[in-house]
């Protein structure tokens, strides 16, 4: 059974209300129902309606073939590319992209789930992952597996929705004023969460203002009677809270160690692989624990807990269902990985970096303790969209890098220049243009017992260097009996 179907069996979708829901045409032989939708012939699943997207790098229409070989039940394509088709299970309509935005309107308006919409400029995407962990033990609940968050991912999120559901987690992100507008009255949440604002895309919008602004759109799609969380210790809560109110949001709920927070963290004990958290949810003590490290997830987890409330599920299910909660590939994910003579530990937070993550990463970072004679290094590339002041907020990373105990430095890309030229030489690993140039120095470097984290934003492909190291150092196999082999 598709992970989309509904819990009855029913199918997603039919053809004929797909066809209707698109504005669509069915033309040839096509299967009856629809499993799933897809945008990607390389992972499409037999049963599944294909839509092909024209996006900038790429048209999806050149592997239609591909997908209707591989079992999708039609292909959803354009008037235009249709008229020089060959024979095939088509579902045609005037624009794809706009004829899947149509069957997130109609998926949306079909179900009766408490709807959830995520943005932030930092953690959008672990606290909507959160959100679907403890609600999935509640009900049936709908997310994307992936972020998803922008004009392509959010359209594609609600068609995959199940009437069925009893929850949806939508990711809102955005990299220019508008977007969000637009995605959130696609979305219609019940409930908007604001994980925070912070120096993310200034290089777009122009002002850290113009981001909470931008954020703050979010609002314009809340249903009536629906509710606003929001981050208390931001210094743009006022300002959001002003925008919430405006766009007709009745209920504003706070989260955060403000004293006049709504959910509050009283107290919070952090070790190298999880949290204990003390809060008052509501007015509430609740004693929980989070199975990711990190000061940042712990204020979230607050979010989550009070949309979880909000929403009508269990407090105490869910708290429970936090300690389960696992960092994720790119996202403070922690890999035993061998060495000669021994195994040092890997933390890949090479997702995506700004400021506000990479400080809180080197926080994570400090708390984690060596083995043996092991050392704390990390990998860094460019912080990318912070505008003029890109250079600056590198060079200032050498003060939150001396906090966390680091022992070694590896930089690479123009930005990262500027740490690499504030930290003092005995600090200094190897700097390179490029994050692929410094995989020699960091395999001669690394030794048993190091902690070595690994973070930069996408377009500085670290990622791409952690696969590398990856590669390079296989993984620790773990015996249940004799631990570490």
């Amino acid at each position: 059974m598709s992970p989309h179907s509904t819990s009855d069996n029913r199918p997603l979708w039919t053809a004929e209300q797909l066809a209707r829901a698109m504005g669509g045409k069915l033309v040839g032989d096509c299967q009856p129902t629809i499993g799933d939708i897809s945008i990607d012939s390389r992972t499409l699943e037999p049963g599944e309606a294909y839509v092909a997207i024209k996006g900038h790098a790429h048209d999806g229409h050149a592997f239609t073939a591909s997908a209707l070989e591989n079992g999708a039940s039609l292909a959803v394509v354009s008037q235009e590319w249709a008229a020089t088709a060959p024979p095939g299970r088509y579902l045609v309509v005037a624009d794809p992209l706009k004829a899947l935005e149509k069957a997130g309107h109609v998926a949306r308006a079909r179900t009766a789930a408490k709807i959830i919409a995520v943005t932030g400029s930092v953690g959008k995407t672990s606290t909507k992952e959160a959100l679907a962990h403890v609600l999935a033990r509640e009900g049936q609940t709908h997310a994307p597996q992936k972020s998803f968050n922008n004009h392509i991912g959010v359209p594609l999120t609600l068609a995959r929705m199940p009437a069925s559901s009893q929850f949806g987690v939508f990711e809102i992100g955005m990299n220019h004023a508008g977007e969000i507008a637009t995605l959130t009255r696609m979305v219609r949440p019940d409930i908007a969460v604001i994980t925070n604002v912070e120096a993310v895309h200034v290089e777009n919008l122009g002002s850290i203002e113009a981001i909470a602004d931008a954020k703050a759109e979010i609002f314009l799609g809340v249903e009536p009677g629906g509710a606003a969380i929001l981050p208390r210790d931001n210094r743009f809560f006022d300002r959001l809270a002003a925008s919430a109110r405006r766009a007709g949001v009745e209920q504003i709920v706070s989260f955060g160690e403000h004293e006049e927070a709504d959910v509050r963290l009283v107290r919070l004990s952090l070790a190298a692989e999880c949290s204990t958290v003390s809060a008052e949810i509501f007015g509430q003590p609740v004693t929980y624990k989070l199975g990711s490290p990190g000061r940042h997830l712990a204020l979230n987890s607050l979010a989550v807990l009070a949309t979880t409330r909000l929403a009508g599920a269990d407090l105490a299910i869910a708290a429970l269902a936090l300690s389960d909660i696992r960092a994720v590939a790119g996202r403070g994910q922690r890999l035993l990985r061998q060495v000669k003579s021994g195994h040092f530990t890997l933390l890949d937070e090479s997702y995506n970096a700004n400021p506000v993550s990479m400080r809180a990463a080197l926080a994570v970072l400090g708390a984690t303790k060596p083995e043996a004679n092991g050392r704390r290094i990390i990998i860094l590339g460019d912080m990318l969209e912070l505008g003029n002041e890109g250079p600056a907020l590198h060079a200032a990373l050498a003060g939150p890098v001396d906090e966390a105990h680091v022992d070694l430095v590896f930089c690479s890309g123009p930005l990262m220049e500027n740490l690499w030229q504030a930290l003092p030489a005995a600090k200094r690993g190897a700097y390179a243009a490029t994050a692929a140039e410094l995989e020699s120095a960091i395999a001669r470097a690394v030794r048993p017992g190091d902690v070595v984290m690994a973070k930069g934003s996408r377009g500085s492909r670290t990622s791409v260097l952690v696969e590398t190291i990856k590669a390079r150092f296989p993984a620790v196999v773990i015996d249940a009996e004799a631990g570490v082999a």
